[in-house]
Formats: C-alpha cells, structure tokens, sequence
C-alpha cells in the first residue's frame, strides 16, 4: 500500500512535467542524414523536439538495459551451474534414500555401529 502511494506521489508530477514537456517543445527540429555535410538540410527530416529527447532517451535506457544484463552474465551462468549441482545432489540423496530403504527391509542395520556417534 505504501508502494503505491510513494509511486503516486512520485509518477504524477513526473508525468505532468513530461506532458508540459511535450507540449511546450512541438516544434520542429531538422535532424541531418548526412554525417559529411550537416549543414546541407535538403536530406533532413523536420522531427518534433520532445520526440527526439524521448527517443534518445528510450534509446540509452535500451542500451543501458543491454548493457547490465550483459555485465551480469557471468552471475546467471553462476546460478545455473548452481542449479544443477542441486539436482544432482538431489538425485544422490534420493538414490541413497533408496538403497537404505532396501538395505532396512532386507534386515541389515543401517547405518553400522562403527558409524555411530556415541550418545552424549
């Protein structure tokens, strides 16, 4: 509930701000094509102000987000690895938990007396 409220308190005057963001910087700017002449605006496209800040900023988060989950790569192949280690010993214990249960039905004491700790 406290989430949600902070999220409100915080995402409404974010959202207003975008909006009058956006609607103070309709107009057009000319965005060149040519990386040699940029002062040549005959292949340029007339591209809003608020949408070429939005999509830059779209942009970086994308590239932001590619970029973390690529650093953190080697923490999942970690998490993976780790998975299967506990499968597998989980397929160990419950093959052990088989093979003590037919050693307990053929009547053999399990486990042995040299094995077991001394009561305190």
């Amino acid at each position: 509930m406290i989430r949600r409220i902070l999220a409100a308190v915080v995402l409404v005057p974010l959202m207003i701000a975008i909006v009058a963001l956006a609607l103070v910087n309709r107009h057009g700017v000319p965005i060149a094509i040519d990386p040699f002449n940029p002062g040549d605006l005959t292949h340029a496209v007339q591209v809003p102000l608020f949408l070429l800040v939005f999509g830059v900023l779209a942009v970086g988060v994308v590239l932001g987000g590619v970029g973390a989950w690529l650093k953190q790569s080697k923490w999942r192949r970690a998490a993976r690895r780790a998975e299967w280690e506990l499968s597998a010993a989980k397929a160990d214990v419950a093959q052990l938990k088989a093979r003590l249960a037919d050693a307990e039905e053929e009547g053999r004491r399990w486990p042995p007396r040299a094995l077991q700790r001394p009561a305190a």
